[in-house]
């Protein structure tokens, strides 16, 4: 592995997450997005990150420095990747759009560079095959909060080079994740598995088997899991798990994979979850609690 330059494409909540671990693990990052706001604030949020590392003492104020030294913002796409080894794609999950930025990184970025996209769901293949350099390009799937959780998950394509999966497993390694490797298949396995549970569990709240809070209990006591699958789904987004199930209904032929009515709804009236301030549960001042508009 021979990394010496990142670029992040998006400075969501995902690639600012991403951009962050970047510049930790001592490569120069450059995070890029088409919106001034949004990179502002994507920038914002890690130098946040930092400064409250530095206030409980889990980060010194070097570490803090040396991250941010390595740390820029760019709006330009050509000038932020123009010298990346890697480039990573974290941008909202329209296929159409990540089909476009990867056609853009064709021509922008070194051809060297190992292409990645955070997808949690879309195929990679049809990303790949929108290119003429699908050798390079890979999912690398990361999850969030982005520096907290150690899972990443690769996903290789039909046309997805040795090379290019050793580099991202490398990639991973080094950023201190622990990798699994899966073909590209709807859903992969995590975005798979998770959505059903949590569409499972918001048909449970529908149907007044128990509150938002004892589903979500029941789950964390019961089998362990660190979160409950309805705060998981405002954490990771409403819309974002309705549009994976319906990819997934769709690629399978199956009606079963459909987001239920009150995810669906949910949607419409713009309660996504955490990042809306509202969604399964209503979120404010770093907090959570539940909402008295829906059953139990």
């Amino acid at each position: 592995m021979d990394i010496r330059t990142v670029a992040v494409i998006g400075a969501g909540t995902m690639g600012a997450g991403i951009a962050q671990i970047c510049a930790q693990a001592g490569w120069e990052t450059r995070l890029y997005d088409t919106f001034p706001e949004g990179l502002a604030k994507g920038m914002s949020s890690i130098e946040g990150f930092w400064s409250r590392g530095v206030e409980i003492g889990k980060t010194t104020e070097e570490q803090r420095g040396e991250w941010s030294a390595n740390l820029s913002a760019s709006g330009d796409m050509s000038e932020a990747v123009s010298e990346a080894d890697l480039v990573i794609e974290a941008v909202p999950e329209v296929m159409e759009l990540k089909q476009e930025i990867f056609r853009s990184l064709e021509e922008l970025a070194p051809s060297h560079a190992i292409l990645a996209t955070n997808t949690s769901g879309l195929k990679i293949g049809h990303i790949a095959n929108s290119t003429n350099c699908g050798d390079r390009i890979i999912g690398m799937h990361f999850f969030n909060p982005v520096p907290l959780m150690k899972l990443l998950e690769i996903v290789r394509h039909d046309g997805c080079s040795e090379k290019t999966v050793q580099v991202a497993q490398a990639v991973g390694a080094y950023m201190g994740k622990e990798s699994i490797l899966v073909n590209d298949v709807p859903g992969f396995a995590t975005s798979r598995l998770g959505v059903v549970l949590g569409n499972e569990a918001v048909r449970m709240l529908a149907d007044g088997v128990a509150s938002a809070s004892d589903i979500d209990t029941a789950m964390r006591l019961g089998y362990r899991h660190p979160m409950g699958p309805l705060e998981l789904s405002d954490l990771v987004g409403l819309d974002v798990r309705r549009d994976i199930l319906n990819s997934l209904a769709e690629s399978f032929g199956d009606e079963s994979y459909r987001p239920h009515d009150l995810l669906n709804r949910l949607v419409s009236e713009g309660s996504l979850g955490k990042k809306s301030g509202r969604g399964i549960y209503n979120w404010s001042d770093g907090g959570k609690s539940e909402r008295d508009d829906l059953p139990m």
